[in-house]
């Protein structure tokens, strides 16, 4: 699998465990492992001029993704998925540290929340509606829960 990640923001960023991150989401996920994604880490100068561009919305926003092939997560019956370029996720770290604040937690807990929330959004999901919600936060909260433990076990942090 091949995961890219390019860190235009200025903020120190632990990229390595952000790689790691996005291929266990893949890895659960089944997604092909020559698939590639790219993770893009930019300014909220950046993010807010991509935010207009791409979504007609005002100020910075936390992520956004940039979906390429219309890669889908496998299933257990389905033989081998396909491989494909998946797209990308662009992530702004000052963003994240500003919602980690409010949400009480660490901003590198926020950029794994964010970073998974798009790799959700590459692979078809979203939340506009209230079961489309559930569905994509439930399967996120499951994803981050797995990474954690796994994490653990390992002596991480």
């Amino acid at each position: 699998m091949s995961i890219d990640i390019n860190n235009e923001s200025g903020y120190e960023v632990d990229e390595e465990t952000l790689v790691q991150l996005a291929r266990f989401v893949l890895d659960r996920m089944r997604i092909h492992p020559l698939a590639e994604l790219s993770i893009l880490l930019v300014d909220s100068a950046t993010m807010e001029q991509l935010h207009i561009q791409w979504m007609d919305e005002p100020g910075p926003t936390d992520v956004l993704a940039f979906p390429m092939d219309e890669l889908r997560p496998g299933r257990e019956e389905e033989p081998e998925p396909e491989p494909g370029l998946l797209g990308d996720v662009v992530l702004c770290p000052e963003v994240a540290e500003q919602q980690a604040r409010q949400a009480g937690h660490s901003t590198e807990e926020e950029l794994h929340l964010l970073c998974t929330h798009g790799i959700l959004h590459l692979l078809g999901y979203d939340h506009g509606t209230p079961e489309e919600e559930r569905q994509m936060f439930g399967l996120q909260n499951e994803l981050l829960a797995a990474w954690r433990q796994q994490r653990q076990a390992a002596g991480g942090r």
